[in-house]
């Protein structure tokens, strides 16, 4: 595998190469036996890759979409969300918003990434302050 791969999503793409379901979720058992096969770790892995661009909304149903439990779910993605919508902006936006349109238009941008409106602004009045 290049990637991790949740089990809902293992058991998706082997569902047509299985004689049965039982078969399937023998090996799926097997594997995760294994330690090869974890939701966890694939958890881990997605809200990693996923944190540098959106907030914790984005990646919580990213990983619900993928068949994740969600007690995993919300354990992994609660993780500094103030400080990666703070980073994300000044990555986008290199002066300080003079104007209360341009502000809205920032807070716009967060809020389709997936932050609270708590999150977004705390991060706009941080980033003013900057």
């Amino acid at each position: 595998m290049r990637r991790e791969h949740s089990r809902a999503e293992l058991a998706r793409k082997l569902a047509p190469y299985a004689d049965s379901a039982e078969s399937l979720e023998a090996v799926l058992a097997d594997l995760a036996s294994r330690k090869q096969l974890s939701d966890e770790r694939y958890a881990e892995a997605r809200a990693h890759s996923l944190a540098r661009k959106y907030g914790a909304s984005k990646i919580r149903q990213d990983l619900k979409a993928h068949g994740v439990a969600d007690a995993i779910v919300e354990r992994v993605s609660n993780n500094g969300d103030e400080e990666r919508a703070r980073a994300i902006l000044a990555r986008k936006y290199r002066t300080a918003a003079t104007t209360r349109e341009e502000k809205a238009r920032r807070a716009r941008f967060l809020q389709s990434r997936g932050f609270s409106y708590d999150t977004i602004r705390r991060a706009l009045v941080l980033a003013d302050n900057d």
